[in-house]
């Protein structure tokens, strides 16, 4: 099911009321109409977004708060970064394969719905909210972990699980951001969009997101997404390089969406969820039926 097609035909035919300003007027009336019906997918996009900020936020307290028997238990930075990525991609994982990731398709991230709509896949209702509504949840999710975590959250070791540039220092923390968004999409659209892969797309993702908070999260905190990071930079009042996650991961998306153009093409471009293989409705200009018959 693949939500409501974009009208392409005017139910006036040759009338002659049909003119371009006319029908542009209808198509955005139509296009309100049926991003109406789509308002349990935005909701699902908050509320998966809200989740992984809590998700993030507790595990930088458990694994990065002095006081925390973790922490004291394991000294080592590197050891307690790559778990907070098994972590974060462990979260990742299980939020694509909820009941809401399958059905909104799990982009939690206004850079990825901005590289889908470039592909054609996101229809312009749906990709206005779809940011609106990440943007929402990041700021959401970092609320309620303050209500749990109190003051602990706002320990300088902690700092809102924010994304900051590390010692390498803002030319550093722009390029990782944009290297890692540039990969990550580019895998998701190579493998999302091959018949005998796509089923292992939100593995692929989970498994890049763990080793990117491992590796890279010294250079730039590893965010990949604006809501993500505006949502901790908020309450952390971190505001001084927030336009390195503005810029990087959507220009780092975007140019895999234009290599992956070039080699492939658009219509080698099939839905825009991260997992498709089952029942729930898609709301996106959607032809994965077609990519189940290759």
């Amino acid at each position: 099911m693949n939500g409501i097609p974009a009208p392409t035909v005017n139910a006036l035919g040759n009338s002659p009321l049909k003119s371009a300003g006319w029908l542009g007027g209808t198509q955005r009336h139509l296009g309100v109409l049926a991003s109406a019906e789509h308002w349990p997918e935005y909701l699902m996009e908050a509320a998966e977004l809200a989740l992984f900020m809590i998700s993030a936020c507790s595990f930088t307290v458990l694994l990065e708060h002095p006081a925390s028997p973790v922490h004291q238990m394991l000294p080592n930075p590197l050891l307690r970064m790559a778990l907070v990525g098994i972590a974060m991609g462990l979260t990742l994982l299980g939020l694509i394969h909820t009941p809401w990731g399958k059905r909104s398709g799990a982009h939690m991230n206004p850079a990825t719905t901005l590289m889908f709509f470039r592909l054609g896949k996101v229809a312009n209702f749906d990709a206005f909210f779809y940011v609106a509504f990440q943007f929402i949840g990041g700021i959401a999710g970092v609320t309620v972990a303050l209500l749990i975590f109190g003051r602990m959250l706002a320990h300088p070791n902690v700092n809102f699980a924010a994304t900051q540039p590390g010692r390498s220092g803002i030319p550093a923390a722009f390029a990782g951001e944009l290297v890692i968004s540039f990969l990550l999409a580019l895998t998701v659209l190579l493998v999302s969009n091959t018949a005998r892969f796509s089923r292992f797309t939100p593995y692929f993702a989970a498994i890049l997101v763990a080793a990117y908070i491992t590796f890279e999260g010294p250079l730039s905190g590893m965010s990949m997404n604006p809501a993500r990071t505006l949502g901790s930079a908020l309450p952390a009042h971190a505001f001084h390089a927030l336009w390195i996650y503005f810029t990087a991961p959507p220009i780092g998306m975007l140019l895999a969406a234009e290599l992956y153009l070039r080699l492939r093409s658009v219509r080698a471009v099939y839905c825009a969820k991260y997992h498709h293989n089952n029942s729930m409705r898609c709301i996106f200009r959607c032809r994965y039926a077609e990519l189940r018959q290759v």
